[in-house]
């Protein structure tokens, strides 16, 4: 699966959350200033030909649904910065993760009942 680019990413996170759109729902849901109809039409069309988005002509339009799913996208992406950052150690990345962002008592204590709960499945 590749990579997406910024915009990509910002326009697949709008599919993902509306699960089917048109290019006028996305431009919709965009932050402003709101890129050109052509501008995302474009980028869709890229989406639908890296496989990341499905097309599906109603009347003289198109509606998109993904093919990929943010939980499938999202695994990949933390697999890489896991590979590229942390020598693809799952444990250097969590421990960066706890030091950095100063989780509370009760994020720490959640983070240890997730990671045990997965030692009895």
């Amino acid at each position: 699966m590749q990579k997406l680019g910024k915009r990509e990413e910002q326009i697949m996170q709008v599919v993902w959350q509306l699960e089917k759109a048109f290019i006028k729902d996305i431009i919709d849901e965009l932050p402003e200033p709101k890129p050109h109809y052509n501008t995302i039409a474009t980028m869709v069309k890229i989406l639908t030909e890296k496989g990341f988005l499905n097309a599906e002509k109603i009347g003289n339009t198109y509606m998109y649904t993904p093919l990929v799913t943010l939980a499938e996208y999202r695994q990949q992406d933390v697999a890489t910065i896991k590979r590229k950052y942390f020598g693809n150690s799952f444990t250097k990345m969590i421990a960066h993760f706890a030091k950095e962002e100063k989780l509370s008592d009760e994020e720490l204590d959640e983070l240890v009942r997730i990671i045990k709960s997965q030692k009895t499945t």
